[in-house]
């Protein structure tokens, strides 16, 4: 993992705790594998939410159809990455 991926994945992780409120938690303790929907109980409006904040963040557009790549926060990172590049 490159010093930018693991930096842009602690900064998704600010980004979801905040968002969620998140309680004992920090961006270093959490998984970035973690299932957000399945473990962390993340719904639809939870993720529209996270994605809102992605979007403005990093000057992209997320299409909802994309949504369900976005499970976990190594798999937000990747997708942000991908879409800086294109």
């Amino acid at each position: 993992m490159s010093v930018e991926n693991k930096a842009l994945i602690i900064r998704v992780a600010e980004i979801v705790i905040t968002e969620l409120k998140l309680q004992d938690i920090t961006p270093d303790t959490f998984d970035p594998d973690l299932d957000l929907v399945d473990e962390l109980g993340v719904d639809s409006m939870d993720l529209a939410t996270v994605v809102l904040v992605l979007q403005d963040e990093y000057g992209i557009t997320i299409d909802e159809d994309d949504y369900p790549k976005l499970r976990n926060i190594r798999m937000i990172a990747e997708y942000i990455e991908q879409k800086q590049q294109a």
